[in-house]
């Protein structure tokens, strides 16, 4: 397992912070070596806290063009049609994965294709799996044009702890199925549209992972026509 990039330099700087104060404190409280310890161990459980949260585990990533792979680790918490306003405005299928502090936080594209849309957008902290936190919070919009020919979007949303959103795709780039698209720090959720007709593989309340887990099953867009 690795650390994740995002997570090289606070855990860094983290660790330094920590071992400062405990030396301090071992030096100027001598008389409290209680306290200085029950301090030292909640360190030491910080600072492996942190470092599971950005950990970058090994993923057998599966791959296919008509299959929908979920985006990040989590816990489906939607499964709705709804209007969807900001790029297609029409009914779609919507999926959303609300990830805790303890899952991997890596996002993936949930399928190949071509980078047609990318949106960033400033907003509240309202909770995750807070229904108006899907149009409402800090997040990304993305609208990829499958190999398979539907158009599916998602979207990272940050939560109330979430305070950083990083993305690394940007419109007319080619992505691939399982690759990283982005990391969201400390708490989040990822919304994916397709259309109504898509086949979904997971129901409400399924635990997923990131890269390996099919979550539906596209309908091949005939040539000439678009979902």
């Amino acid at each position: 397992m690795k650390i994740h990039k995002e997570g090289r330099r606070i855990l860094f700087f983290t660790l330094l912070a920590l071992l400062a104060i405990n030396l301090l404190l071992f030096r100027v409280n001598e008389r409290h070596l209680l306290f200085n310890q029950i301090f030292a161990g909640i360190s030491v459980i910080v600072f492996l806290l942190l470092l599971q949260f950005f950990r970058s585990p090994y993923r057998n990533l599966l791959t296919h063009e008509d299959l929908l792979i979920a985006p990040a680790d989590g816990k489906v918490v939607v499964i709705e049609d709804v209007h969807e306003g900001e790029y297609f405005d029409d009914m779609r299928k919507q999926i959303s994965i609300f990830m805790s502090p303890i899952n991997v936080h890596i996002t993936r594209n949930p399928i190949s294709g071509i980078v047609r849309y990318f949106r960033y957008h400033p907003g509240n902290y309202l909770v995750a799996w807070h229904p108006k936190s899907s149009t409402k919070n800090e997040r990304t919009t993305v609208v990829v044009e499958s190999d398979a020919g539907p158009f599916v979007l998602f979207r990272q949303i940050a939560g109330a702890m979430a305070r950083r959103i990083v993305w690394y795709v940007n419109e007319g780039d080619e992505v691939n199925q399982g690759e990283e698209f982005g990391f969201i720090k400390f708490g989040s959720r990822v919304d994916i549209f397709v259309p109504l007709d898509t086949e979904l593989k997971v129901g409400l309340g399924e635990k997923v992972k990131g890269g390996e887990t099919v979550i539906a099953q596209l309908k091949v867009a005939q040539p000439g026509l678009f979902s």
